[in-house]
């Protein structure tokens, strides 16, 4: 399979992950069926599911075992659906729409959405701690899903973008390392470890997954800098209107542009070692490169 047949198998696999996680809790006798349609409604609303995939095609190269890839890969999906249902709040990017649908606040309320985000980020971790994934490598992928996701990473990075008025090229990267790049990056390395890879190997897919979440928060803001973005929700240019400095911005466009290449080619060239086993990360390149939505 090519590159665009792996992205829908990926995205295919983790939501039958998610669903045979949640549909259970409907009845378990816990938890609210409310709160788990809710859950639902904001795994399940669409999206190209680009971590679990990225999670699950670096563990292929490291030979790992695709069921527990997979799962690997819901959890991220989760911490990234909770990182998003948390954005669009009033508090925060203050989103009504989402993917083309009611923003989880919207549909539901905005209790619900903070319920929400806290049940997906808790629900990330149940998975990557139970079978399929291999004991011996479910502290390391906690460890490593709590690094991407907190201070250091995902949460410290939207508290930077709160508070992004002003910053310079140097600010600007460092945030978007930490909000955008820290859950790429870490999907990468995840893969690796499920996948029982050297050190060398771990750290090798790291600064590709770096490199590749630079690139995607890059082609992001030109699309939205540029207002060709496929409307989703998200009001093209609105960061430039709200007075937040991206790259684009502060390089201008044909150096953004020329910087979003080298950082595409500088993460295929990460790949060197794996030879044509690589060929769909490398695809995933050039998709990152070239997208328009």
């Amino acid at each position: 399979m090519g590159f665009a047949e792996r992205l829908g198998a990926a995205a295919a696999e983790t939501d039958a992950v998610l669903k045979t996680v949640l549909d259970p809790m409907r009845s378990d006798g816990r938890s609210p069926a409310p709160l788990v349609d809710a859950c639902d409604y904001a795994l399940l609303g669409g999206g190209k599911r680009f971590r679990p995939f990225l999670a699950m095609e670096c563990a292929r190269l490291c030979g790992g075992p695709a069921d527990a890839a997979a799962a690997v890969g819901a959890a991220f999906e989760c911490l990234h659906a909770y990182s998003l249902v948390h954005d669009d709040l009033p508090a925060m990017d203050d989103d009504d729409l989402r993917r083309g649908r009611p923003t989880v606040h919207k549909a539901y309320d905005e209790a619900t959405a903070i319920l929400v985000g806290d049940g997906l980020q808790s629900l990330a971790f149940e998975i990557i701690t139970a079978p399929p994934v291999p004991a011996e490598a479910a502290g390391p992928l906690a460890r490593l899903l709590a690094r991407e996701a907190g201070l250091a990473g995902m949460v410290g990075g939207q508290y930077r973008d709160l508070n992004a008025l002003g910053l310079d090229a140097d600010g600007v990267r460092l945030m978007q390392a930490m909000k955008t790049g820290a859950l790429i990056r870490g999907a990468c390395e995840a893969g690796a470890i499920v996948a029982g890879a050297s050190a060398d190997v771990r750290a090798r897919l790291s600064r590709f997954g770096a490199l590749l979440g630079e690139a995607f928060q890059l082609a992001d803001d030109l699309l939205d800098l540029e207002g060709t973005a496929e409307e989703t929700g998200k009001r093209v240019g609105k960061d430039a209107a709200e007075g937040k400095a991206t790259i684009p911005q502060l390089l201008g466009i044909p150096a953004a542009r020329q910087r979003l290449g080298e950082t595409v080619a500088a993460a295929a060239a990460e790949l060197a070692p794996f030879g044509e086993a690589a060929e769909t990360l490398r695809e995933a390149c050039r998709f990152v490169a070239e997208r328009r939505s």
